[in-house]
């Protein structure tokens, strides 16, 4: 085990807990595990999580597919920037968002600015495998899932590059992917 792989210790987890000082905001594809893990490094550090996604969908008082289906996606697009705006204004916590919410101008814009971005990523083939187990994703109902993923993600890495911290969601257990975001965010702070 190296120095990299390590784990931290409850002591040197609540140190970094401690100098966050505004949400940490997690994007990446639809399917990379960012409400998962967003809920499991919340609990390790003590903080609130919350699934933009549900927000819109409370807030809408409909689902996302819903709202896809009746007004499209750029109504969407802005509820979801309106919601995020909102809950990064709260500042503290952490944040899942949507897999597009990261390439829209405005939310990628007031992310970088009052959040810490990191981009959670994995490969193609894990990323089909998680969506496929349900269907409720919008975006991949017309078509073949890899396909759609492949062309999604070659779209969106140049909008999620931006993100200051990349971190790599692995076949491991979640808490080796929280314990690099963790370290990730200590260096970068």
């Amino acid at each position: 085990m190296t120095n990299a792989d390590a784990l931290l210790s409850d002591a040197e987890i609540a140190a970094i807990a401690k100098r966050i000082d505004r949400p940490i905001v997690l994007v990446g594809m639809m399917g990379v595990g960012k409400s998962t893990i967003g809920r499991k490094l919340a609990a390790a550090i003590h903080t609130p999580f919350t699934d933009a996604d549900e927000e819109i969908e409370a807030a809408a008082k409909m689902s996302i597919n819903e709202i896809f289906e009746r007004f499209g996606e750029p109504y969407f697009r802005d509820g979801e920037r309106r919601v995020i705006d909102r809950l990064v204004g709260e500042r503290s916590g952490v944040i899942a968002t949507g897999g597009g919410a990261f390439c829209q101008d405005e939310t990628r814009n007031l992310i970088l600015r009052k959040a810490i971005a990191v981009w959670l990523d994995c490969d193609t083939p894990t990323l089909v495998e998680r969506v496929s187990r349900k269907d409720t994703r919008p975006l991949l109902r017309d078509g073949d899932p890899f396909e759609i993923i492949s062309r999604l993600k070659r779209e969106r890495e140049p909008y999620y590059s931006q993100a200051p911290i990349h971190v790599l969601s692995q076949a491991s257990p979640h808490q080796h992917t929280v314990q690099r975001i963790l370290k990730a965010i200590d260096q970068w702070l």
